[in-house]
């Protein structure tokens, strides 16, 4: 007669090192390729590291190996062409949202620099409430195009970070005076 408390003749094989690494690794991959979802990845991956028998690892991935194998060469290709498909429009629509911007062109060298503001009397009169009078000056010294903030109330940017004092600037760059933006041109 046999007692409940007895173990096994032959007590089931450990877990090694190699063997968790292994599935380890295919947990991260069908994360990768969407297999699973970051939930489910995090909790096979607990799981994984507290597993005991090889059965609890193999139980795993055994659906992560089943759908990889169930994929064919040409159903891995369309899907590939399917992901770079979608990754032009991506790109498509984020080009259509950027910002688009007037172009405000860089005086003639050989002229004076160009005074931008409110008042009547500026090279460039920009009439909104965030522009100051006397707001900003744009003009090329020693061969290098500086924009200078005048003191103006609502500030001046450049590629979006406030001017105090002057700024280098360059033919691409997105200037601001209080809130009008425009993208600077060479011409």
């Amino acid at each position: 007669m046999t007692s409940g408390f007895e173990f096994p003749a032959y007590p089931a094989p450990r877990v090694s090192d190699a063997q968790r690494d292994r599935v380890l690794g295919e947990l991260r991959e069908g994360a990768a390729l969407g297999r699973l979802s970051h939930d489910t990845f995090l909790r096979r991956m607990e799981l994984a590291l507290v597993a005991r028998r090889s059965e609890e690892l193999a139980a795993l991935t055994a659906d992560l190996q089943a759908r990889g194998q169930a994929e064919s060469p040409w159903a891995r290709r369309l899907f590939g062409w399917v992901g770079r498909a979608s990754a032009v429009g991506v790109g498509v629509r984020r080009a259509w949202r950027t910002e688009r911007l007037p172009t405000l062109l860089m005086p003639h060298p050989s002229a004076a620099p160009l005074r931008i503001g409110r008042d009547p009397g500026n090279g460039l009169r920009l009439s909104h409430e965030t522009v100051s009078r006397a707001h900003a000056e744009l003009g090329l010294r020693d061969g290098v195009w500086m924009l200078t903030d005048l003191g103006s109330t609502n500030g001046t940017t450049v590629n979006g970070r406030r001017v105090t004092g002057c700024a280098m600037v360059r033919d691409g760059d997105q200037v601001g005076f209080g809130q009008m933006s425009f993208r600077l041109s060479a011409g």
